[in-house]
């Protein structure tokens, strides 16, 4: 009951990352820069500088926002491309992964055997992972990209300052619920590929114990007490010490 329980959880908190990092795509405010309105300025009007990877737009304190469209795909800055790519990739690999979780799941009775199942949990964890990682890597450029802009515009108070966006922090959130997703998931498909084995030392014990076996063993593993037990008496015979005993005249060893 716990192994549904913990495969529903993962799905839906992957489910959840998935929708987080989709949504950034389409949001605004990548990054954001801002004019004027600061305390004690001169200038009384604002204005507002952001863009995404799709635009970049002027926003005034009328809310006026004028905007132009990035052109053609080889125009764009390279850093925007890696970005768009990155998180394509992800997305690619996250819809496979979701597919392959939901057949996979114990609660759906839509895949083959247990163990079939479980290959497919194991590897729609590692889908998910991968996309996770790819798209932390894309967020991880753009935040590297506006923060080398901050530093440049402290030494030239000419350019913009840009700040990161909400977007930024919406798909690191996101790209963390994947991963806390992906990891129940694989948690419980590898429980039960690789059970915890008890493991019996037979042959310290008395040979007259029988062999416990794990559960589902075949009967031929019988044979292994007798084996044990052989080389039980085996040992026993050569590390035997002698006794003398003698009988009247006839000593018997």
């Amino acid at each position: 009951m716990w192994r549904r329980l913990a495969q529903i959880l993962g799905l839906l908190v992957s489910i959840l990352g998935w929708g987080l990092v989709a949504s950034t795509l389409a949001m605004d405010h990548w990054r954001v820069a801002q004019l004027g309105g600061e305390g004690g300025s001169s200038v009384v009007t604002a204005a507002w500088y952001w863009s995404n990877l799709w635009k970049d737009c002027y926003e005034d304190s009328t809310t006026v926002v004028n905007c132009v469209d990035f052109g053609v795909l080889w125009a764009v800055k390279s850093y925007i491309q890696a970005v768009r790519g990155l998180l394509m990739i992800g997305l690619g690999l996250g819809l496979v992964g979701t597919v392959l979780t939901f057949f996979g799941m114990e609660c759906t009775y839509i895949g083959g055997g247990q163990r079939t199942n479980d290959k497919m949990l194991i590897t729609a964890s590692a889908l998910h992972l991968v996309g996770c990682v790819s798209d932390m890597v894309g967020y991880c450029l753009y935040i590297n990209r506006v923060a080398a802009a901050i530093l440049h515009g402290k030494a030239d108070p000419s350019k913009l300052r840009y700040d990161i966006g909400t977007p930024l922090y919406l798909g690191l959130v996101g790209s963390f619920l994947i991963l806390l997703g992906c990891t129940l998931q694989c948690a419980t498909a590898c429980r039960v590929t690789h059970p915890k084995r008890r493991e019996y030392s037979t042959c310290s014990r008395n040979p007259m114990v029988p062999f416990i076996r794990d559960k589902g063993a075949s009967r031929g593993n019988n044979s292994l007490y007798g084996q044990c037990s052989q080389s039980k008496r085996a040992n026993g015979a050569n590390n035997f010490s002698p006794y003398k005993m003698a009988i009247g005249n006839t000593v018997i060893v």
